[in-house]
Formats: structure tokens, sequence, C-alpha cells
């Protein structure tokens, strides 16, 4: 089964997908490596956050200042770590009253002294590079008055760093730039939708044209540039066909009625001849009529004029082609019978019909031995049908891509092709059922013209 080509759509949202993860990954490279190799900016963020998760837990209590850390803060802060490093807190007020400390000397050797009053941000390197060794401390109010989160880090045991890191990222790049990428794919689904609908309408106006209407175009209003090129193209192209199907027809309406008179002639001289030879030639005279009546019916056929529709009897038709090809059936050895089970009045052209009709008699004529008895049935409902109890469709033609339908002996046929077109014109279903040495019944459904 052949793979469905992908939409425009899909095309353009995954390659802006594509294109907009790649730059979300370099861009996120280049902050990374921005903020990573920047030691002074990246320790005052990581002292401004930790000392802003650790106030948290600052509390008043009848109006006295305490600090009351919870589990968390303890496990992440205060509690034994097991690995290298230390981490050093000391809460206190602007007086220098201490509120909370996991330390002493360690204190004194790395926060400001008690008696100085603190600046709101402070913040001291203790040794260089990664892992970071640093203390600050930040001033935060609490009921009016100012309390100092002091932290002093040695080696950052617990990561600080890594997780001010990632969430300087998460807010800083991969929430915003989410929130663009969205908007862009939204907005570029919205705007291709909005530029292909009219592509959408000549699409539906593409499968609604009658290929009886040589005026047929598609619309080329409200198109993108390049896409109302494709369609100014394809009208092009269509007038094109349009003219070379105009000069088919006309060349096989017109070489059938050149080429009658001719044979009528010869038909006419070789029937004062005497002899075995004239009357094969009469035959294959009679077969040459019998072709050049059928290109001009497919000729009328291809040419057809949708005003020539109208509300007929299928009842009505059935019986005038019965009784027309009466005569031409008893000359031939065979018998007809019409048999009437009532039809409903249908939109149709009645000369293609009886032209379908009498193709479908002359068939069972041609076909079967002498003896063969046909049947034309008209309904129940809009369904005609002509059966033989003759020796089947053995040689049934077949539909070839490029010559139409053809007969396992190579020969064409068009008979067959004749009754499919014309029932195409009118979107009747046929239904053909034969078996060897057991007839053939053809049925006709006008379901669709009724």
């Amino acid at each position: 089964m052949k793979k469905a080509n992908p939409s425009l759509i899909g095309i353009v949202a995954r390659r802006i997908v594509a294109f907009s993860l790649l730059a979300m990954i370099l861009q996120i490279g280049v902050v990374f490596a921005d903020y990573w190799f920047d030691d002074d900016e990246l320790s005052v963020l990581m002292l401004q956050e930790e000392t802003e998760d650790l106030s948290r837990a600052i509390r008043k209590r009848d109006g006295v200042l305490t600090y009351e850390p919870d589990q968390e803060l303890r496990e992440r802060y205060l509690e034994p770590h097991g690995r290298a490093g230390a981490i050093y807190l000391r809460v206190r007020t602007a007086s220098g009253s201490v509120l909370f400390s996991n330390c002493t000397t360690e204190c004194a050797a790395h926060f400001l002294p008690l008696s100085i009053n603190a600046p709101t941000f402070w913040k001291r390197q203790i040794e260089p590079g990664k892992p970071f060794s640093v203390a600050g401390g930040h001033s935060f109010e609490r009921d009016g008055e100012s309390v100092l989160v002091e932290l002093a880090v040695l080696k950052d045991p617990n990561g600080f760093m890594y997780r001010v890191l990632l969430r300087e990222m998460f807010d800083s790049m991969i929430v915003p730039m989410t929130l663009m990428f969205c908007l862009v794919i939204g907005a570029t689904i919205w705007s291709i939708r909005s530029a292909l609908r009219p592509v959408a309408m000549a699409v539906r106006a593409a499968d609604a044209i009658d290929p009886r209407d040589s005026g047929a175009r598609l619309p080329a209003s409200r198109m993108p540039q390049e896409i109302e090129r494709l369609v100014s193209a394809v009208n092009r192209l269509l007038t094109r066909v349009a003219d070379l199907v105009q000069s088919q027809k006309v060349f096989s309406s017109s070489i059938a009625h050149e080429i009658r008179t001719p044979v009528s002639i010869a038909k006419m001289e070789l029937s004062r001849i005497a002899d075995p030879r004239a009357r094969n030639a009469e035959r294959d005279l009679d077969a040459l009529t019998h072709i050049l009546e059928q290109l001009t019916s497919l000729a009328r056929a291809d040419a057809v004029d949708p005003a020539a529709y109208q509300r007929a009897s299928l009842s009505q038709i059935g019986a005038e082609i019965a009784e027309t090809t009466a005569p031409f059936i008893f000359d031939h050895d065979k018998s007809i019978e019409f048999v009437d089970h009532g039809t409903a009045s249908v939109t149709v052209i009645p000369a293609l019909v009886e032209n379908m009709l009498r193709n479908l008699i002359e068939n069972a004529v041609k076909h079967n031995a002498p003896g063969t008895h046909i049947v034309v049935t008209c309904g129940p409902g809009p369904l005609v049908s002509v059966e033989d109890d003759g020796k089947g469709l053995v040689d049934l033609p077949e539909h070839h891509q490029d010559l139409g339908y053809i007969k396992r002996s190579g020969q064409i046929g068009l008979g067959l092709k004749i009754v499919h077109r014309i029932a195409e014109l009118h979107k009747a279903k046929i239904v053909i059922d034969t078996a060897r040495d057991r007839g053939t019944k053809i049925t006709i459904d006008f379901a669709a013209a009724a």
C-alpha cells in the first residue's frame, strides 16, 4: 500500500519543533556556561536563595522573635551528612541578639561580629574554586524587625551550587522558552491552516468538476502566491486537456459519419455480385458498420449536454427497445421477451439509455448460438436488466489502464465501454452475473437517478 504523503502542517511543525529544541539546547548551553564560569555571580545567587529558604523558619511568639527550623530544614542544613565540607548557620537580630546558631568558634571565624550593624546583604569568599567555600548574610523583615540570616558553606557538601544553577536555568530559560515555543507552534499551525483554507476549497472544487464541462476551472482567489501559481498551471492544463478531448470527440464523430457512406455504397455494389466471397465481404462490412455505430455512440456519450437530462420511464424505454430490436433478433434465430415489474420515474438521457440497452441486446445476439432466448426486464424499482440463456461471457472484457475495456482475445470491448460510460453519466451501478453454459444477466441500477 502506498504511503500517504505528509501534510504541510506536519512538515512545518516538525521542523519548528526540531529547530526550537536545538535553539533551546544552544541557549541553555550558553546561559549555563555564563553562570558556570562566573563564580562570584553564582555564589551570590546561591547565598540569596539558601538564606531565603532558611528565613522561613523565623517566628514571632508572644512578641518575641524565635527561629524554629522544621524537619526539612534540619535535614538539609543542620544534621550530619557524612560528606566532606561543613555548613554553619547563625540567625541574629540587628541588635546582635542570636536567635539560632549551630557553631561557636566557626561563627567568629566566618561571620560578621555581633557588634556590627550588618548590611542588607554581604558575602565573602573563604576559598577560591569549586565546590564553593563562601560565607554571607541576608537581612529579612519579620513583623517590623530586621533579622540577619548568616550562612557559611565549606566545600558545598549538599550541592547548593547545582541546585541554584538548575533553578536559575529553569526560571530564566526553560519556562519562558517553553511558553514561547508553544506560542510559536500554535501560531504557525493556525497560520498554515488559514493559508491552506483556500487550497481545501480548490480541492473540493476539483472533486466537483464535471468532466463534460470544458469550462470548469479551479478557483485561484485568496490563494498564497506560491500555490496560486500551481493552481494557474493546473487551470492551463485543464484548458489544454479540454481542447484535446474536444478534438478527439470531433474526430471520433466525424470519422464515423464520413466512413458510413462509402461503406453503404460498397455493400450495395457487393449485393449485385453473386459470389460467396462477396457474402463474406458483406459480413465484414456489417461488422465494420457495427463498430462505426459504436464509435458514434461513444462520441455522443462523451459530448453529452447536461440540459439533455429529463424525467422518463424505464419501463417505456425498455418496451420500445424490445420492440425495435425484435426484427434484428428474429433474423438471427433468437427470441426476445419483455417483462415489466413497474419502475419509478428517473432523470436520464433517454437516447443514451436506449443505446445502452441496444448494445446489451446486440451483444447477447452476437455472442450466442441460434435459439437463445433474451429477456429484457424493467423493475421492480429503478432497475433494468438484459438476460440470456446462452453460453455465458467466456470472453468477458477486462479493464486495462491504458486501453480501456479489452477482451482476452485482444479485441477492444467497445460495447461494454459504451454501457459503462452511459452508466457513469447517470451514476448507475452495473452488476454482471454470468456462468459458462448458463447464460448472462446484466443489471443496471438507476437508483441515483430516481
